[in-house]
Formats: C-alpha cells, sequence, structure tokens
C-alpha cells in the first residue's frame, strides 16, 4: 500500500509520493532527527524477503555511503522497518534525463559535458568496485544546480572473485551475473549482458554510450520492434551515424562515442577516467559553457598528486615530479594562489573527491591528472575543475615522447592560465614560458632529485644531490640544480646531518650561481637569505634577501617560515606570527610549518598555547619528529618533566636515535634530576660522534639541564666556532634563561649579532 502523507516510516517522516518502479517506490521525507528532508525509496517485498539478494543490496548500500562523488547519489542511511527494506539519500530538485530528452535532443558541448560528468562519477564507484549494470537517461539525474547524479546502482551486486573469472577494472568488488541471466535495461545493455556473461566496469562504458549516442542524436542506438531484436542488434549491428539525426558534432566526440560502443570490451575504453578526460577535452573545445565560468574569482588552484597509473615504482619521481613542476611554474603567477607542495602531497595514494579538498582547503579549481609511461611513450592526462560548480574547466590528454616531459608541463601550465582568465602581464608571461633547460635529459635527472630531496632523510638528500649534480653536467646553465643543491645543504647543515662549516659554504655558492643563471628564482633567493641568517649571521642582508625572494615568489610557502624565522630570532614575534600564518595559508597541511608555530608561540612565553599546537600536529603525524622536540620544550617550561621525558624518547623512536633527538631527551632527563639517566645520553652522543656529525651545542643543552655552567659555556663556545646553526635563537630561546645574565652568555649573544 502507498505510504500516506504524515505517515512515518521508521525515523523519517512521509511528505509525498515521489515516483514508482522496478526497484521500489519512493518518497519525499524528512528526517525528523536532523531535521532535513530526505528521498526515502522503500524496496520491493521480494528483495526484503529473499535474504541474499537483501544481503547483496545491504552490502551495496553501505559500499555507496562510503562513496562520496559529486556526480553519484548521496546515501545517507539503510534500514528495516517492520520487515521492510528501505534506504535514504539526498533529495534532489530538477529532472532526469530522460524528462530531459523527451523535449529533444541535447546540444553537443552540453552532452558531452553531462557524459564527462557521470563518466567521472563512475570512476570514483569503480574505483571501489561498484559496477551500475542498469545506466539509463532514467537513471541520470539533471539538478537545479546544473549538477549531474547517478542513480539507483541497486542492480549491482557484490560476490568475491569466482574461480576462473577474468580480471576487471574494479579491484574489490567483481560484478557477475548468474549464467544465462540477463539484467538491465534494453537498449542500454552491453554485449556481454545481453549474452548473460560476466560484466565489469566496460559494461558501464558501452551503457554510457549508449545514453551518449541517445542525447546527440535524440534516438537510441540499439532500437527494434521488439525486445529480442533490439538485444540482436546490440549483439550484430552498428547504430546509423549521428549525422543520419540531423545533428553536427565535432568528429572526436562522434569518436569517443563508437569507441565506447565496441562489441568487444577489450577494444572500448578501459577506464571511466579515460573516458572523463576525453569527453572533458571535447566539452572546453572552443570555451564551453564550463570553460566560459566567470573566471576572475578563480584565483586560487590545488594540484593534486598526479596519478602513477602504471604503478611502476621505479617511475614515481616521475609523476611527482611533473606534480612538482606545475606547482613550481604555476606558483610564480603572482595573482594565483597556488597550494604548497607538501600540503598536496598529504593526498597522495588516496581516493579523493578533488571538489571536497578544494572546499576543505578553500582553493576554487583543483587540477588532476596522471601519468603513463609505456617504453619510451609518455601518455599524461589532466583535467581542471571549478571546485564551486563541479565543471571541468579544461581536460587533455597528451601523448608524447618520454623525453618530451617538459613540453607536456609548459601546455598544461599556458592551458590554465587560459581558462583561469588570469591577467598576466608581459613578466608573467615571461615567466611561465621560459624553458631552463634544453636537454630532456637533464629534465629528467632533475626531477629524480627532487624526488629524493623531497624525502627530507639524510640518505634522501644525499642521493638527490648526486641526481642535481648529474643534472649540471649535462646542462651546466641549467638553473634549477643549482637551487636543489642548495636546498640540500641548507637542510643537511640546519639539521645538523653534516658541518655547518661544510654544508653552508657550498648552499651559498650553489644558490649564487642559481640567481647568476635566472636572477628571478624566488627559491634561489631564499636559499641564499637562509645562509646569510644561520650561518653567516648578517641580519640586515638576510631580511632584505628574505624580502625579495616573498617579492619574487609571494607564493612561495617556504620563504614566508624562513623569513619568520629570522623575524622571531630578533625577537619581532608579531611580525614573525603573521608570516608564519601567510606561509600555513599557502601550505596549511605542512607538518613543519604547523609544528613551527607551537614552537613559536614557546619562543614568545606563550607555552599553553605552544603545547595545544604541537600536539595538533602529533594528531598529523605521530612520526614527525620535530613536534614532539618542540612539544618537549614547552612542557619543559611549564615544569611537566614527565610528560617532556616522554616525548623526548618518542623523537628518539622517530628519528633512529639522531644527536639532536638523544641531546633533546638528555636535557629533558637533566630538568627532571634524573641525572645519571642525562649523563647517560651524553655518553651516547661520545658514542655516536664518530659514526654522525654531532653538534657542540647539542652537548651544551644537556649540560644547560644539569646545571652545569662551566660545560655549559665550554660547549657554546665550541658550537660558535662551527657556526651552529641554533645559535641565532639564543636571544629568545627559554632554555637558555638559567645562563642569560651570565657575562660569557652575553658576550656570545654580542659575537652572534644579537646585542
Amino acid at each position: 500500500m502507498p505510504l500516506p502523507p504524515g505517515s512515518r516510516f521508521g525515523p523519517y517522516e512521509i511528505l509525498a509520493p515521489l515516483g514508482s518502479g522496478g526497484m521500489g517506490e519512493v518518497y519525499r521525507a524528512r528526517d525528523v532527527r536532523l531535521d532535513r528532508n530526505v528521498a526515502v525509496k522503500i524496496l520491493p517485498t521480494d528483495v526484503s524477503t529473499d535474504m541474499d539478494r537483501r544481503r547483496r543490496f545491504e552490502g551495496e548500500a553501505r559500499a555507496l555511503a562510503a562513496l562520496s562523488h559529486p556526480n553519484v547519489l548521496v546515501v545517507y542511511d539503510v534500514g528495516d522497518e517492520n520487515g521492510v527494506l528501505f534506504l535514504v539519500s539526498e533529495l534532489l530538485e530538477g529532472e532526469t534525463l530522460r524528462e530531459r530528452l523527451s523535449r529533444g535532443r541535447l546540444p553537443w558541448r552540453r552532452a558531452a559535458e553531462i557524459a564527462a560528468l557521470v563518466a567521472s562519477g563512475l570512476a570514483a564507484a569503480h574505483g571501489r568496485g561498484i559496477v551500475h549494470r542498469d545506466l539509463k537517461p532514467e537513471n541520470l539525474f539533471l539538478s537545479a544546480d546544473g549538477q549531474v547524479k547517478i542513480l539507483d546502482f541497486g542492480l549491482a551486486r557484490e560476490r568475491p572473485k569466482e574461480e576462473g573469472q577474468p580480471e576487471t577494472s574494479a579491484p574489490t568488488l567483481a560484478a557477475r551475473t548468474r549464467p544465462g541471466t540477463v539484467l538491465g535495461t534494453v537498449g542500454y545493455m552491453s554485449p556481454e549482458q545481453v549474452r548473460g556473461a560476466a560484466v565489469d566496469a566496460r559494461s558501464d562504458i558501452f551503457s554510457l554510450g549508449c545514453v551518449l549516442y541517445e542525447m546527440l542524436a535524440g534516438t537510441r542506438p540499439f532500437r527494434a520492434g521488439t525486445a529480442a531484436d533490439t538485444m540482436a542488434a546490440i549483439l550484430k549491428e552498428n547504430p546509423p551515424a549521428i549525422a543520419e539525426s540531423g545533428a553536427t558534432v565535432p568528429p572526436e566526440l562522434e569518436r569517443i562515442g563508437a569507441h565506447c560502443l565496441e562489441k568487444d570490451p577489450d577494444e572500448r575504453f578501459q577506464s571511466a577516467r579515460d573516458l572523463a578526460f576525453d569527453l572533458g577535452a571535447v566539452a572546453a573545445i572552443s570555451g564551453s559553457g564550463p570553460a566560459a565560468t566567470p573566471a576572475s574569482a578563480l584565483d586560487s588552484l590545488m594540484v593534486l598528486p598526479f596519478e602513477n597509473a602504471g604503478g611502476d615504482e621505479t617511475l614515481e619521481y616521475l609523476s611527482d615530479g611533473i606534480t612538482d613542476g606545475l606547482i613550481y611554474s604555476l606558483s610564480r603567477i603572482p595573482t594565483l594562489k597556488v597550494m604548497a607542495r607538501s600540503t598536496v602531497f598529504r593526498f597522495k595514494g588516496q581516493d579523493v573527491d578533488p571538489r571536497e579538498v578544494g572546499q576543505q582547503l578553500g582553493v576554487r579549481a583543483v587540477l588532476t591528472g596522471r601519468v603513463l609511461v609505456r617504453g619510451a611513450s609518455l601518455v599524461v592526462q589532466a583535467e581542471l575543475v571549478d571546485v564551486a560548480k563541479g565543471w571541468q574547466l579544461f581536460g587533455e590528454r597528451y601523448r608524447r615522447q618520454l623525453e618530451d616531459v617538459l613540453s607536456v608541463e609548459e601546455e598544461i601550465a599556458q592551458s590554465i592560465s587560459e581558462k583561469l582568465k588570469l591577467q598576466l602581464t608581459g613578466e608573467d608571461k615571461l615567466r611561465l614560458a621560459r624553458r631552463q633547460t634544453e636537454d630532456p635529459e637533464a629534465y629528467q635527472l632533475l626531477l629524480k632529485g627532487r624526488f629524493h630531496w623531497n624525502k627530507r632523510t639524510e640518505e634522501g638528500l644525499r642521493k638527490g644531490i648526486e641526481f642535481f649534480r648529474l643534472a649540471l653536467e649535462r646542462d651546466p646553465t641549467y638553473p634549477l640544480p643549482y637551487a636543489g643543491l642548495a636546498d640540500s645543504y641548507n637542510i643537511l647543515g640546519f639539521y645538523a646531518f653534516e658541518s655547518p662549516r661544510d654544508a653552508f659554504p657550498r648552499a651559498k655558492a650553489a644558490a649564487v650561481r642559481a640567481l647568476e643563471l635566472d636572477g628571478t628564482m624566488a627559491e634561489a633567493q631564499a636559499s641564499l637569505a637562509y645562509v646569510l641568517h644561520y650561518h653567516e649571521w648578517r641580519w640586515a642582508a638576510s631580511e632584505e634577501a628574505f624580502q625579495r625572494a616573498l617579492e619574487l615568489g609571494p607564493n612561495y610557502a617556504i620563504a614566508h617560515q624562513f623569513y619568520a624565522n629570522h623575524l622571531v630570532a630578533r625577537g619581532r614575534f608579531e611580525e614573525a606570527y603573521q608570516s608564519l600564518a601567510r606561509a600555513r595559508n599557502l601550505d596549511p597541511l605542512s607538518l613543519i610549518i604547523n609544528a613551527a608555530i607551537g614552537w613559536m608561540l614557546h619562543l614568545g612565553r606563550r607555552h599553553e598555547e605552544a603545547i595545544a599546537e604541537c600536539r595538533k600536529v602529533i594528531d598529523m603525524d605521530p612520526s614527525f619528529v620535530q613536534s614532539h622536540l618542540w612539544l618537549a620544550q614547552a612542557l619543559e617550561a611549564k615544569g611537566r618533566h614527565d610528560e617532556a621525558v616522554e616525548e623526548s624518547r618518542a623523537a628518539v623512536a622517530c628519528s633512529d636515535g639522531s644527536a639532536v633527538a638523544l641531546a633533546a631527551l638528555g636535557e629533558a632527563l637533566g630538568l627532571a634530576d634524573r641525572t645519571d639517566e642525562a649523563r647517560d645520553m651524553l655518553d651516547s652522543l661520545v658514542s655516536l660522534a664518530p659514526r654522525k656529525y654531532v653538534s657542540p651545542f647539542h652537548r651544551a643543552v644537556v649540560w644547560n639541564a644539569l646545571g652545569v655552567a662551566d660545560e655549559t659555556h665550554h660547549w657554546l663556545a665550541l658550537a660558535f666556532e662551527e657556526r651552529s646553526t641554533d645559535l641565532v635563537f639564543l636571544a629568545v630561546d627559554p632554555r637558555w634563561d638559567r645562563v642569560r645574565e651570565d657575562a660569557r652568555f652575553v658576550a656570545l649573544c654580542q659575537k652572534v649579532g644579537l646585542g
């Protein structure tokens, strides 16, 4: 019996019927708990009472509820009311594609846009092993806000892979019809569905091809007098050319449709993702609807990590490198805010919805892509999405030789600037178009160097240096490898992987040479400022260099962070907080930037706030060493020594016993009056010294915690001779308060230039 308005079905109040069909009755309803309108689907009795079908449906509902994609109907709930199974989803306003087609065929560009969005939703579903198997205009909804939603995945099956079943593109669920059983809607079935054979994600691609044909031609591609004749046509015949319907469409779009409708699944598009890219590229021809979106507000962008589609780990550097290269190129446009690398790569390897990520991070457009290498051939696909509207602004597939990867990056960056309608000055255009090397092998070596450098381990840094040097052997006038060398040596010196006296002069030489080759390079300018600040203690010169770096690269989050370090060392806390806030705005998920906020609050004697910020970073990544180290310092300042010891032990574990972590543990133990254990840490530093560089500053920290002034000043003096980077914070670091009035400490601060 139909449910009357005002009746209750579980926690849902029925408001009005919306429709009915083979998969049940649908009602507009209100969730009385959350006070929101929803759609409630009451499933047929045979589904509710057949335990096998019921179990499969509930499993499918769970899988769909976990799937978050703007082009798939959102499932809120599934339940049982007096033995009747029901499903609750978002309530949509608009019309089905069938209702729209009743008024005639669609303009080809709108048809391509709709098909691209459907393919994008299918790709997300297929990625979770969900195959629709009944895709048709009735199951596609055009919402009032211009979005497209895929409805009714109810025919999919959740079933383990059977022996002898072929592999499919659905990795977790394999949809298979019982032999001889035909499920689906005649006219949109794939040949394998008609035969009652095994189906996979490619069956949905065939069905989408049927829908695309109907949107363009105004009639189904396979339609005969009876269902049996229609099924025979699907198996044996090709549909009439779209031109016979009187419609004019681009040849590329007709080719895509024909490729979807291949009889043999192996001859079709092999993934909905590939299909979405091709459809999006056609839709973007000559300024399509989405591409004509008002671009004045699209002033921020995120480049999600490009997927290494082949899965070959030895080519991981290439997909990462293309992502890096695009971030680098686009960041050089002053009017465009580009999310920084460390935030971007927090999403690497994750199945995320670009729109959700964009909304989370407050950017207006998101670029996604995938990279596939076959021998010497390179295929790069890229798609730019408007976060607010879900429209594809740009989509293209590039087929090149592997050595042409640099030209692909340039073309993508240029296309993005055009689609966003960025107002570029002549200098901006030169920056974007500037090719820094003509040697493709040098560029490949640069990508490998960046790949290893970004690991931020001592081994990774040294491996990166090898590749940067090899790149320079190929092209000695290539500025980017010099910038890579400067960054590598700076980090080696700062984290005391080697003596500052060895590392920083090499960093400076590389930065200077990079700037000689390209004076507009913000990265090299920031690296030079870093050396002037941390090693040469030339305060005015370093500030000028930092400001120049920020002028050249306002999007360069690391430069804002470095400048904040410079400001706080000079006691200019409010300016430092502002600079670090700008860094976090550009790189909101950066572990080091978020941890540095806690550390600077600690240096500013705002210890409780510092503790809270450091704990947030530990929640983000418990293995991040610096957050434990700086949390320990803030806890020590509050007299919470036992907690500081535990955080220091965590740092030792996360760093595999680095000198800085051992010193931090020795300091925490000393302040906790656990003298013998603190001295054991000093012995550990002595034992480590023959194998690793151990800064004299590390020993000074432990002796200071033990309250042994003479030893403290002895090791601080040696740290001065070594030009230890930690000395730049002497004037503001609370740990030195116990010796701050000592004449030797005052003299040391003056020699460092801190007054």
